[in-house]
């Protein structure tokens, strides 16, 4: 099953103690990185919200915040750190005697600075791990809808690019066979043209025209070619992360892709390779934002 690595979800659970929002983003990464953040109170769940997070994002970075709002009964003026105030107080005026200025030191300034006031939840608040998987929970359903819908259109647009694909090799499949019958017909004018009517040795023609046909030959290209797109086909189908196969099986379309061109000795099999290629290019892109 397709799904985009990029998404938003959001997700709330509420109880008589307060309500808990989660959000969670993701966008493309080349491997797994989750970042959470969350109230100073809350820090203690953090392991397992990363653990239910991976579990459902197994590929890109996955940011998720989360916000509790307790209950009016339950707001709890915090508590505040008069070692830590008094250090900002002594450490502003220690900067205002140093730069030789005078000033008041408001404190709002002195509370708003880190760890002064310290978040906490509630001693009587019972545990709210359960409540906050749940709002975890519905915030990854939210988000996986979105990248199912994201991953759904990348699919259709793969599908059609590799359409697109298949008539340019097909293309060159037909023109291929072409490339050393034109050969064969120019080495003959110009021997022609160049030995002025003296008679040509066909063996020697005919060895020539086989050693074009055998650097030109592609068709163990076409056959792998073949094969990654049925690969891919069935790759798409696929019910489990499936972004890392497409990314493995794009750079296997780029080599055959590659290697023909390498091997075309003929101007309309190199345009069709350019176009080819230029093809790959945007199912590459599309590839990079796949689960």
């Amino acid at each position: 099953m397709i799904r985009s690595m990029t998404g938003y979800g959001k997700g709330e659970a509420a109880d008589e103690q307060g309500r808990c929002l989660v959000e969670v983003k993701t966008v493309n990464n080349r491997y797994g990185e989750v970042s959470v953040k969350m109230p100073r109170g809350f820090l203690g769940y953090e392991h397992e919200v990363r653990k239910a997070v991976t579990a459902r994002v197994r590929r890109g970075k996955a940011d998720l915040f989360v916000q509790w709002e307790p209950a009016l009964a339950e707001v709890v003026v915090p508590p505040v750190n008069h070692a830590v105030a008094r250090g900002y107080k002594q450490a502003f005026e220690a900067l205002a005697h140093d730069l030789h200025v005078s000033a008041e030191i408001p404190l709002a300034l002195i509370v708003s600075q880190r760890n002064v006031l310290q978040e906490s939840v509630s001693e009587e608040q019972s545990d709210l791990l359960p409540l906050l998987l749940q709002a975890v929970q519905y915030a990854l359903d939210s988000l996986d809808r979105m990248r199912l819908r994201e991953g759904e259109a990348l699919k259709l647009d793969l599908a059609e690019r590799r359409c697109e694909l298949a008539g340019l090799l097909a293309q060159v499949r037909a023109r291929a066979p072409l490339v050393v019958d034109e050969y064969h017909a120019r080495l003959q004018q110009r021997l022609a043209k160049l030995l002025g009517g003296t008679e040509l040795d066909p063996q020697r023609l005919a060895q020539e025209v086989a050693l074009l046909a055998d650097r030109c030959d592609i068709t163990e290209e076409l056959v792998r070619l073949e094969s990654h797109f049925s690969q891919f086909d069935d790759t798409l189908g696929l019910k489990e992360p499936v972004g890392r196969k497409l990314d493995f099986l794009m750079q296997e379309f780029n080599r055959e892709v590659n290697t023909i061109g390498s091997k075309a000795n003929d101007g309309t099999v190199t345009t069709l390779v350019v176009q080819m290629k230029a093809v790959l290019e945007k199912m590459r892109e599309q590839v990079q934002n796949i689960e």
